[in-house]
């Protein structure tokens, strides 16, 4: 990839702080893109421990009342939507991820360094949405698992700002697993095949694919629920035929794979850490591989494990019982390479291989209990007990947890340029291991005791409840402390300042060859093509290869620019306006300017949008060396269209299962074929120009392409305005309320609706790119992606005509 030092990202004469700023959010540098995703989510996981504390101070002693009633249930909303969305899965897929993959690769940045930017300030400012809902009436009170009915009944718009929320993050999480599935496999340094891969890149491409796959689940299950508080229908109604079970198969098929996307990263960090404090190779490096992958595909098919008590079938409970067992095996084959790793090592004993050791002694105990729960007939009894809140904190606080800050400790030399105390690192360590063993060792026998979860008190006199909940609190207070001390090896890194040394552990993975903290250019050289391992800087020293250096004046980057933040910001303020907007129940109208913050954030949005399209990437024409010879732009869009066929795959799923069980008939006035077909020419008509305009902009015929571009939005136009009429019409004898088929009818296909609303708008940010001349063959990645883009659309919309207008 042939990259130049950008032009200045700010005014001169700011002062320093400004100027700091100014660079964060002009910037697309993958690097600092890291930062934002790791400070945020460090951030928020102390902010989430903080209500930890307060929700173990709660129930640490009986009939107490610190913290009740929807206080609490708010307390631990956030706690666990916080901990889980906003820490364990970012920190590990998106933080490190994007500090540290491209490194690894030999690259200088991501694939798509301005969607990256654009997707890191959409996960912040998710999360400052859900937040917001405290100036708005109050935190969502639902849990993290927002099961409906509950969801939907609630009072307020804490739940429609965590929906919102939710879908927000969703986006950005998915706009960042196809850039980094097409960096993987797009972008990596010449001679770098798959197999030669550090397993921490293999462990953030499997991630990245299980999110395209499973993050539709989520999707699926909060847009329900928001559409059910907004226009008051939804195919989980009992009363209309629809099934309340079906919004738990649609969670589930995310949530529990998360448990892996969560895990996955950190796997690939242990064994990062295994390898260079044991100075050997990883043991099983293909077996690992294998069971990375492994462990992506069969977590797809054991989200109902979750499900055993709520009456299906005993076939079904047979199958997941199964498969939840089986996930063991790979799961196992990952901590037997990492033993195998450290086994005769010559083990250095700093502060990320003990983290690693912890993990390893405690993830055991929750790989076990996780098995335990594979039984159905064991998880009847403690299903929805204490002992499942220790198993899950056991993976995720022990598991996860530990090896976030293995990780952080570990690239913290290379991320900051300065080392830090490794007395304060081990008394972090130490303070983490005794205050998690005493926090939920005794849950898991609260839990055999039959003490229940998401309870804000309990009575006294139960047997050993009481010193079991305060061997607990005390045990959370000493976790608090060991969270001190981190930041206090925070504090005193920076104010100390002491250098840290390009490769301080002796690593051989690339990341290392470069100085800490890397340039913006993270590379002055051009690599040996010789990699016959995943450590290339052993190899290259075995052979006596050196890299050979490059001018800097020769490298190009992408030029800074402020509109993927406005963009994002636009989108918040959107999402604040839709949030507070009428609910669909009489009682909760909405709050009093709401139609203010939609407009203003459309405006800003669609406004920053086309700004964005108008900034060329680069200054200067850049040529970008990639694996498949296709464009980041073509490979990025891909792997986007995984996700969203993901998508309208769960919801049709839906719609069949209560179809085909006779739940979802037709009405006797369906909306008319006719237009469905006139609809279906308009479709498919567009589709063609779009190719066409495409063609011709390979040809150079730029007064054709603009010219097929707009034939390509009047037509994609029509269709909507056409599909709006039938709906007006459709909607003045069907209330999808009380009809199911209807209810079915208007999520899917206006879904589709708005997806064409995407696609023209895509194909209009080409259009303005055209009519102001900036496609040619260095800048065509918009019309690449928003043609592939409207080809889905199209595809989708003759499957959508089969099943509705036809069947």
């Amino acid at each position: 990839m042939a990259v130049q030092a950008p032009t200045p990202s700010k005014p001169s004469g700011l002062p320093r702080a400004v100027a700091l700023i100014w660079d964060m959010l002009t910037t697309s540098d993958h690097k600092k893109v890291g930062l934002i995703y790791l400070v945020t989510s460090f951030l928020m996981f102390g902010l989430a421990g903080l209500m930890a504390v307060a929700i173990r101070y709660q129930l640490a002693v009986p009939d107490n009342n610190f913290l009740v009633g929807d206080g609490y249930n708010q307390m631990l909303t956030l706690h666990g939507a916080t901990m889980l969305f906003f820490f364990i899965i970012p920190a590990g897929v998106a933080g490190f991820g994007n500090f540290i993959l491209p490194l690894m690769l030999g690259e200088r940045d991501v694939a798509l360094p301005r969607i990256n930017a654009f997707a890191a300030w959409l996960f912040l400012f998710s999360g400052v949405l859900i937040y917001t809902s405290l100036f708005f009436g109050g935190a969502p009170d639902v849990g993290w698992t927002f099961y409906w009915p509950f969801s939907a009944s609630r009072e307020g718009h804490g739940v429609d700002f965590f929906m919102m929320g939710i879908l927000t993050l969703g986006v950005s999480s998915l706009l960042g697993s196809a850039n980094f599935a097409a960096t993987v496999y797009n972008l990596r340094a010449k001679g770098m095949s798959l197999w030669k891969m550090p397993i921490f890149v293999w462990s953030v491409f499997a991630t990245s694919l299980l999110q395209l796959f499973a993050l539709a689940g989520l999707t699926a299950a909060s847009l329900l629920v928001f559409i059910d508080r907004k226009l008051g229908f939804s195919p989980f109604n009992a009363a209309v035929g629809g099934d309340p079970v079906l919004f738990q198969q649609f969670f589930w098929f995310y949530s529990h794979p998360a448990v892996y996307i969560m895990l996955l990263p950190y796997l690939g960090i242990a064994a990062e850490v295994a390898s260079t404090f044991a100075r050997k190779p990883v043991f099983g490096y293909r077996f690992m591989v294998f069971a990375q992958l492994g462990i992506a595909v069969v977590g797809f098919l054991v989200w109902a494990h979750h499900m055993f008590t709520v009456g299906e079938s005993l076939l079904f409970q047979l199958v997941f019982v199964f498969f939840t067992a089986l996930v063991a095996v790979p799961t196992g084959v990952k901590i037997f390479s990492l033993l195998g790793t450290l086994w005769g090592g010559h083990l250095d004993m700093k502060t990320p291989l003990l983290f690693v050791l912890g993990f390893l002694f405690n993830f055991l105990l929750g790989g076990i209990t996780g098995v335990m729960l594979a039984v159905a007939p064991f998880d009847y009894s403690v299903h929805d007990s204490y002992f499942v809140v220790a198993h899950f904190h056991n993976v995720l606080m022990a598991g996860s947890g530990f090896l976030a800050f293995a990780g952080l400790y570990y690239w913290w030399p290379k991320i900051t340029g300065r080392t830090y105390s490794e007395f304060w690192g081990k008394t972090h360590f130490w303070f983490f291991l005794v205050g998690y063993l005493l926090t939920f060792m005794p849950q898991y026998v609260l839990g055999f005791l039959g003490m229940p979860r998401r309870y804000d008190t309990y009575p006294d006199g139960n047997y050993l409840w009481n010193e079991l909940n305060f061997i607990s609190t005390v045990g959370a207070v000493l976790l608090a402390l060991g969270g001190i001390a981190w930041l206090i090896k925070v504090i005193d890194s920076f104010r100390r300042n002491e250098k840290a040394p390009d490769n301080p552990w002796g690593g051989y993975t690339l990341e290392w060859a470069t100085s800490s903290p890397p340039p913006s250019y993270n590379f002055a050289f051009n690599w040996p093509s010789f990699f016959p391992s995943e450590r290339p800087l052993y190899d290259w020293a075995k052979a006596g290869l050196k890299p050979a250096p490059v001018d800097v004046k020769d490298i190009h980057l992408p030029a800074p620019t402020v509109w993927p933040f406005m963009t994002a910001l636009g989108l918040l303020i959107t999402s604040i306006g839709i949030s507070i907007s009428p609910n669909a129940t009489p009682d909760l109208p909405g709050v009093a300017g709401w139609q203010g913050w939609l407009t203003v954030g459309l405006v800003t949005f669609l406004y920053s949008l086309f700004r964005w399209a108008g900034r060329l990437e680069y200054d200067v024409p850049v040529e970008h060396h990639t694996v498949t010879n296709k464009s980041n732009a073509w490979v990025g869009m891909a792997w986007f269209i995984v996700s969203e066929i993901a998508l309208f795959g769960v919801l049709i799923a839906g719609y069949l299962y209560l179809r085909l069980s006779g739940a979802a008939q037709p009405p006797e006035e369906r909306p008319a074929i006719w237009l469905a077909l006139v609809n279906t020419f308009l479709l498919v008509a567009s589709s063609f120009t779009v190719h066409y305009a495409h063609h011709d902009l390979r040809k150079r015929k730029f007064s054709p392409l603009r010219f097929g571009l707009l034939i390509s939005i009047i037509l994609g136009t029509v269709f909507f305005l056409f599909q709006v009429y039938e709906f007006a019409v459709f909607l003045g004898h069907e209330n999808p309320a009380q009809q199911l088929w209807a209810t079915m009818f208007l999520i899917i296909v206006g879904l589709h609706g708005a997806h064409v609303v995407i696609g023209g708008t895509g194909l209009a940010l080409a259009y303005y790119q055209a009519i102001q001349n900036k496609l040619d063959d260095h800048n065509h990645g918009t019309l690449e992606g928003a043609s592939m883009y409207w080809h889905l659309v199209d595809a989708v919309w003759l499957f959508i005509v089969c099943i509705f207008y036809i069947w």
